[in-house]
């Protein structure tokens, strides 16, 4: 017996062993990752500042104040004490901003491919959704940005990941972080269609809003990239949005509250963003959505 009990001992030393060994592996993968520096050169294009480039620019911002608060502040979107914080920079000029000084080549080096002047990776941004936008929704969208008035509100502090968090991210629990890493930088902005209450209209909107970050690429829901979320719903005609009028998609996006009277959570779904579209806008995702195929859910 007490032969058993201690190679049952040593086995289980050397799998603590391994155990710990393999953290560290996976902790130095994702400083790796996390210290990753990009060089791009944007490819320049003017930026119109005409009054009314400004006011088609605030339409799309709305797409901004999900992770970067409802001035464009700053935010803490992801703030779990096991996992770790990150905080969404604030795009003002107020105190704390970190857009003083920035070009509009930094703009769209930011916004397009999702790096900072000084080449490190934007985490979290969601750069391969904006790559859709066309040259002129970019140039607007950067010219309302540029307007904007100062908030003052500083980073609470770094952000960080805890030793958990760095494991699930170089695991690829989160997906991935860098949107950099995704992006073939080399391709131009396109053209954006005609605006109006269409499929064609909505499924740019689509594509530009992220919805396919977070309810994956074929719309049919599934596992979210933040851990902590619920498994997200399928948003083709497969799902509840099958049975839901237009008016019920729009009244949805407005209050945060379903047909079925479910209260989305503000938290893994931005419906407060959405809320400051337009109908038009609203109608047209409406549209592109309904006009996909009936996906089965996906609940994995």
């Amino acid at each position: 017996m007490k032969k058993v009990l201690k190679w049952i001992g040593i086995i289980l030393g050397c799998l603590l062993v391994l155990i710990v060994v393999a953290g560290f592996i996976l902790v130095g993968k994702a400083d790796r990752m996390m210290k990753q520096k990009f060089t791009i050169s944007p490819t320049y294009f003017t930026v119109d500042s005409d009054s009314a480039s400004v006011a088609r620019g605030k339409k799309f911002v709305n797409l901004c104040k999900e992770c970067h608060g409802k001035q464009l502040e700053g935010y803490a979107f992801f703030n779990e004490a096991d996992l770790g914080m990150l905080y969404a920079p604030n795009l003002t000029p107020g105190k704390g901003g970190v857009v003083a000084g920035y070009t509009d080549v930094d703009w769209i080096r930011a916004i397009r491919h999702g790096v900072r002047p000084n080449g490190d990776g934007l985490m979290i941004m969601p750069s391969k959704d904006f790559y859709a936008m066309s040259k002129d929704d970019i140039s607007d969208l950067i010219a309302y940005l540029k307007t904007l008035p100062p908030v003052d509100h500083e980073k609470p502090g770094d952000n960080y990941l805890t030793t958990l968090g760095k494991i699930l991210l170089s695991t690829g629990q989160f997906g991935e972080l860098y949107s950099a890493n995704e992006i073939d930088h080399s391709k131009p902005a396109g053209t954006a269609p005609a605006s109006g209450a269409t499929a064609q209209y909505g499924e740019y909107m689509v594509q530009i809003s992220g919805c396919r970050s977070c309810h994956q690429p074929e719309l049919n829901g599934g596992k979210h990239p933040n851990p902590k979320s619920p498994i997200v719903p399928n948003i083709t005609p497969g799902g509840n949005l099958g049975k839901w009028s237009e008016q019920d998609f729009l009244a949805t996006m407005k209050t945060g509250k379903t047909p079925e009277g479910k209260q989305l959570d503000p938290h893994f779904m931005p419906y407060t963003a959405f809320a400051d579209l337009g109908d038009e806008e609203l109608s047209a995702m409406y549209m592109y959505l309904k006009s996909l195929p009936a996906k089965e859910t996906n609940t994995k």
